[in-house]
């Protein structure tokens, strides 16, 4: 089998065998034997899922890492684990990255981090707390990129996320019989007010944010009830880190506020606050000089500003010593990140696999 046939081989088999946040055991086992197999150092965790596997000699460590998890979602009727985000390409990449690189010689230790749970929001977290990015002085990520913002082959040297965070509110009325609203407290009510809340959140039209609703229930199968319990969600994005820091404020304000004009109790709770990118000008130049040793220039994109957030970010955020970068790669991506149904074209997998053994080279060959 030669070389990109594996690296297609890997994808498919990760994408054929999606696993949720917390829940990648037979991925991680199946990246162990992998690292078996190609005689390569590595370990596991015995109380969270991911792997890391090294190569190369040498104190300083330079890394790369891979995001492990799928999303569950609705797939042509049924819920599914489904790699929509394209993950299960991100392992494929890093792998036939460490493919390229085993048999060379290195004065630094090279490092790949198969991190689980990034959707969720804490899998880097989970990663730093457990001495991964210990004696790390650079860091690199890769993930594929919608057709709208990389064609086909083009790539970028960095990714600059917007900041995200995600909250999950419970509504505490009262029940009442249709006949008598007066005797209850409509948690409807609550929600459209909610609902209505959001579009009051404003900030200068030059800072980049958005906020809004993405999960609402109340009531069952009888219709003839007032319901006073209700679930929602609010899905909260910002270019800027202090900008979505403010946001949150404004929002719990808002929620107390309308928790006291409907005299209901309004309860919520942050389930993850991923950064926006604090992207390293070294590592990204890091990555540019990789990337162009293996295309031409003309395929070397700028840096991509998205709005979407990833936490790779909070390696930097909470090791603010580590050089980082997340490098795009366009692959033709169709319906986009996310949709059920994303797809793209998949023979640029060994291609960005080069590109990032590349990238790996110029920064092990660096010096601080």
């Amino acid at each position: 089998m030669t070389r990109d046939q594996q690296i297609l081989e890997w994808y498919q088999h990760f994408h054929t065998n999606a696993e949720i946040s917390w829940k990648e055991i037979k991925t991680t086992n199946k990246l162990a034997q992998i690292m078996e197999d190609l005689g390569i150092h590595y370990r596991t965790f015995e109380d969270v899922t991911g792997l890391v596997a090294e190569i190369g000699d040498g104190e300083e460590v330079v890394a790369l890492r891979a995001d492990i998890d799928a999303l569950w979602q609705e797939v042509n009727g049924s819920y599914q684990a489904n790699h929509s985000c394209g993950h299960d390409a991100n392992m494929a990449m890093v792998l036939g990255a460490l493919l390229e690189l085993k048999e060379e010689k290195f004065n630094k230790t090279l490092r790949f981090i198969f991190q689980p749970a990034e959707e969720k929001g804490n899998g880097a977290n989970a990663m730093i707390d457990r001495g991964v990015v210990d004696g790390v002085t650079h860091l690199f990520g890769v993930h594929l990129r919608p057709a709208e913002e990389l064609k086909y082959a083009k790539f970028s040297s960095a990714i600059h996320h917007g900041a995200a965070m995600f909250l999950q509110g419970k509504i505490v009325g009262v029940d009442a019989h249709g006949a008598r609203p007066h005797q209850g407290k409509n948690s409807i009510d609550v929600l459209v007010a909610i609902h209505q809340m959001l579009k009051t959140v404003y900030y200068s039209p030059f800072e980049s944010h958005s906020v809004k609703m993405t999960n609402m229930h109340a009531g069952g199968d009888s219709l003839n009830i007032i319901p006073g319990q209700a679930t929602f969600a609010i899905d909260a994005r910002a270019q800027k880190n202090h900008v979505l820091e403010e946001m949150k404020e404004q929002l719990e304000r808002k929620l107390r506020a309308i928790g006291q004009l409907f005299d209901v109790t309004i309860e919520w709770e942050w389930q993850d606050i991923t950064p926006g990118a604090e992207v390293s000008t070294e590592a990204a130049e890091l990555a540019r000089q990789g990337i162009a040793d293996v295309i031409d220039e003309a395929d070397l994109e700028p840096e991509i500003h998205t709005s979407g957030s990833d936490d790779f970010h909070v390696y930097t955020i909470r090791r603010p010593d580590v050089k980082a970068a997340m490098i795009g790669v366009g692959a033709n991506m169709t319906h986009g990140l996310h949709h059920p149904e994303m797809a793209f074209d998949t023979t640029i997998l060994p291609q960005a696999a080069k590109v990032l053994a590349s990238v790996m080279r110029h920064a092990a060959n660096s010096h601080k």
